[in-house]
């Protein structure tokens, strides 16, 4: 069945695959374990047992989206070593550190807190409870921090010497491959969006229930912290995607030029193509729609600034253009979109009818799941344009497989489509179930804890017939 398709390129999509799953539920967890620590404290400080009913409806998402984050990120690490044998072979003395330290930092304190944060409310004083999750919250961002720092190198690796037999290892300098040129801008851009994405889903619950109970208390504390959230962090968005975009300009023109739809260079002023249909094998844009130079204003602040094109660049190192082109506009379109939903927001509560107009409400229920088609369309934009390479410049993706055998990749890929659509189907549908029941007084926590400790089995209690139990 897959004998005659290209085993690499198998391999690449069953790699695309599953991180898009991954991707989803860390950019979901990192902002929603934040919000957590803010309910916690406005519940902390004022009292108001709305927050803490708020903080239980959100802790049980919280806890399985955390849940399926970790284990969609397992299956990850496990075919670096089936699939990219060679690329783990060659970056592991660079990679390797890293995301080790992910594991001893951030792994060792999510996974030290998660258990009180989960089910120590009623075991610990409110304010180790509370530290606790301020430091599951610390934990997300700090996964973050190293997972980007690893890509980032990969993307415009620095700090780095080749030994002997071609592995890439560290040049004695640890913080130049930490701190690459590019990772504080794709830090800055990766987290700021998860917080965007997780205050579009809350604000979405917030107007679901608001459409049915324009009353209800919940969905109204949820629906202005949403939208004053986005009120502040979509332009942060914007400006942050701008930095990026300056960055990669300087240390990856290709990707730029694929996600202008630049085939041709411009000496005198690129325009700004918004629409049209990349043609890779004629090097053009057909039906192109475009805005005269707006492209050199945006991206070096000069009408005339020259833009170097794809026509520099060789065909065999060309990136996929239609695909970085389009992922490109859908995220930039989100971004337009999710501001112009905070500004209406914005003038909502102005004037005093947050709560009261309806349309807001239904459009902001559409735009629930945009964060996360969002974060999505970055993540391609960002990976297929780098491409041939996994290493930038460096090392080429086809250099980096294993030896695969293609019905091999092919059906481990339909197994993991099987699995994955299954396993996390159900697990978003038990989220939406949880979303659409809503907030109720008195909101019910997570549970007892689990009274098994391992290697300890607890004492059982036999009744005696004629004892009382």
């Amino acid at each position: 069945m897959f004998a005659a398709v290209d085993p690499i390129l198998l391999a690449r999509i069953q790699f695309g695959f599953t991180v898009s799953f991954h991707f989803i539920f860390p950019s979901f967890s990192i902002g929603l374990a934040s919000y957590l620590a803010v309910l916690e404290a406005l519940w902390l400080r004022t009292r108001d047992e709305a927050y803490l009913d708020l903080f239980k409806f959100w802790l049980k998402i919280f806890a399985v989206a955390f849940a399926m984050g970790v284990v969609s990120g397992i299956v990850m690490s496990y075919q670096f070593g089936t699939n990219w044998a060679v690329f783990s072979d060659k970056t592991g003395p660079v990679l390797g550190p890293l995301m080790a330290y992910e594991v001893l930092t951030a792994f060792f304190l999510e996974a030290g807190f998660l258990g009180v944060m989960l089910f120590g409310m009623e075991k610990v004083g409110k304010k180790l409870h509370f530290a606790a999750t301020c430091m599951v919250a610390l934990g997300t961002f700090i996964s973050a921090f190293w997972i980007l720092s690893a890509n980032s190198w990969m993307q415009t690796p620095r700090g780095y010497a080749v030994n002997a037999v071609g592995q890439f290892v560290p040049g004695g300098d640890w913080l130049a491959i930490i701190f690459n040129p590019s990772f504080p801008y794709r830090l800055v851009h990766t987290v700021t969006g998860a917080y965007l994405t997780t205050a579009l889903a809350v604000g979405a619950v917030g107007a679901w229930h608001l459409l049915k109970d324009r009353q209800n208390r919940f969905a109204r504390i949820m629906f202005s912290m949403a939208m004053g959230m986005i009120a502040v962090v979509a332009p942060l968005q914007i400006a942050a995607g701008d930095t990026q975009g300056l960055n990669t300009l300087e240390h990856q023109p290709a990707k730029i030029a694929a996600m202008e739809g630049h085939f041709q260079s411009h000496e005198d002023g690129a325009p700004l193509i918004l629409f049209g249909l990349p043609n890779q094998r004629e090097q053009r844009v057909d039906y192109a729609i475009e805005l005269p130079k707006l492209s050199s204003l945006i991206l070096k602040h000069d009408l005339n600034a020259p833009l170097a094109g794809l026509d520099r660049v060789p065909r065999d190192k060309q990136p996929p253009v239609p695909v970085v082109f389009w992922s490109f506009r859908v995220m930039v379109g989100l971004g337009f979109a999710m501001l112009g939903l905070a500004l209406w927001a914005l003038l909502a509560r102005v004037r005093g009818r947050l709560f009261d107009w309806a349309w807001l409400h239904r459009a902001a229920l559409v735009m629930g799941p945009s964060g996360f088609v969002a974060v999505i369309a970055g993540w391609i934009t960002t990976e297929v344009g780098r491409q041939p390479y996994t290493v930038y410049g460096l090392l080429q993706t086809a250099q980096s497989a294993s030896p695969l055998a293609a019905p091999a990749v092919g059906a481990s890929l339909v197994a993991f489509v099987l699995v994955y659509f299954a396993v996390f189907g159900v697990g978003t549908w038990y989220i939406l179930k949880l979303m659409h029941g809503g907030v109720h007084v008195h909101e019910s926590d997570l549970g007892d804890a689990p009274i098994r400790t391992a290697g300890v089995t607890p004492t059982l209690q036999v009744q005696r017939q004629g004892q009382p139990a």
